[in-house]
């Protein structure tokens, strides 16, 4: 099942299951009790979703959300590709690379992605995206795929002049509308095991970033139980796996985003998250 958050033309915002080119509105249904996404993963309520009779509304008539508008944690993983790690002429962590996004710093599909005032270094990170759908504490990896509600798409805006001001990553990966995150979630049913699967990255059209998943260099269970160690990961927490090869900022001559871009991130088994870029007014 694909479930979307969004705005409905009347300007209230609601989540509802996508089938094709309609999405069945959640509406009086579920947000009663599960007023969005979020909470419907903390009730552990998304079979009702399934099952939900609501009001069928045009995909093009809805203003896509990210996934999850409101979660508690948005956790990125840098430098876990092979690829990529090879590209920057690193060797492989011994311990996954973290830092973290903020709600404000994402926008949902088709909705400007903004390159601030201040640098006109601004790189694509394609991520496939994991969604925490039960809470957990020093999760195993070999449970960790059970607390996984569904993937994304997630596009890891990035600044980077300002990501290297310091060793931390902060300030690079935390202007406002820098990133992206959609179109919406594929429950975990439907892809049973992520390695499978395969992202590609277009900057107007052409192919800038392609690598299957399995190219991850910890995987999304180990990802999980190192995580989980430190903090208790809860429904709607967004975990970002990570990019591959092939960013702007590795290419000769230097490859950024500019006004009138558009950027597009494709996951097998997900669906394209495409999001225009514009200055900052």
């Amino acid at each position: 099942m694909k479930i979307a958050s969004y705005i409905l033309p009347n300007g209230q915002r609601s989540y509802g299951k996508v089938d094709g080119d309609t999405v069945t509105d959640a509406g009086a249904a579920l947000k009663a009790d599960f007023p969005d996404l979020r909470a419907l993963l903390a009730g552990g309520a998304i079979d009702r979703l399934e099952a939900a009779e609501g009001a069928t509304v045009a995909l093009d008539d809805l203003t896509l959300l990210p996934t999850i508008p409101n979660p508690d944690k948005i956790i990125c993983i840098g430098l876990n590709y092979m690829g990529h790690i090879r590209e920057t002429g690193k060797d492989k962590p011994a311990k996954p690379s973290i830092f973290t996004r903020y709600p404000s710093t994402l926008v949902g599909h088709g909705a400007a992605m903004i390159r601030p005032k201040v640098s006109d270094t601004f790189d694509f990170e394609g991520e496939f995206t994991v969604v925490i759908g039960k809470a957990g504490r020093n999760i195993p990896a070999a449970r960790a795929l059970e607390h996984v509600a569904g993937y994304t798409c997630l596009n890891d805006g990035s600044i980077r002049e300002w990501q290297r001001h310091t060793t931390q990553f902060w300030a690079g990966k935390n202007f406002d509308r820098s990133g992206s995150m959609g179109p919406w979630l594929v429950t975990a049913d439907e892809i049973p095991d992520p390695a499978t699967q395969k992202m590609e990255t277009r900057l107007n059209g052409e192919v800038v970033q392609s690598t299957p998943i399995s190219d991850l260099a910890f995987s999304i269970p180990e990802l999980i139980e190192y995580l989980s160690t430190v903090t208790e990961l809860l429904p709607g927490d967004v975990i970002a796996t990570g990019t591959p090869s092939g960013v702007g900022a590795f290419r000769e001559p230097k490859l950024w985003m500019k006004p009138g871009d558009r950027i597009e991130i494709d996951i097998s088994g997900i669906g394209i998250l495409s999001n225009p870029i514009e200055d900052e007014a």
